[in-house]
């Protein structure tokens, strides 16, 4: 059996395109190049599938989730605070596979980040 090798790309509608791009450079540091490619560190990708009532993506109008590897969560939380971001309150541990936190862009997506352990 054929398998995908990885997520090749991940795309977004947005009212306004340049903002948001400008805005997941400016905030998470996503630097695409100019053919908006993005160079990422190696590691784990988790795919899994939610109940239609789950509640874990914040608005029920929101059909999928993107999460972000981050190095240091409390950092990435302080940077983004400081820029203004909707940042959750809530950090959540999990035991042996790290902390979580969100954020919800400009265009009122929540983004889950991830700090594995």
């Amino acid at each position: 059996m054929e398998r995908v090798l990885g997520i090749g790309g991940y795309f977004l509608r947005a009212d306004d395109p340049a903002a948001l791009t400008a805005w997941y450079r400016e905030c998470l540091g996503l630097d695409a190049e100019a053919q908006e490619l993005w160079r990422q560190d190696a590691g784990v990708t988790v795919f899994a599938t939610f109940e239609p009532q789950s509640d874990y993506f914040g608005s029920p109008d929101q059909r999928v989730m993107l999460n972000f590897r981050v190095r240091d969560l409390d950092a990435m939380l302080a940077q983004l605070r400081e820029r203004g971001a909707d940042v959750a309150p809530e950090v959540q541990d999990m035991e042996g596979v790290g902390r979580f936190g969100w954020v919800t862009d400009p265009e009122g997506n929540r983004i889950e980040l991830w700090q594995p352990a």
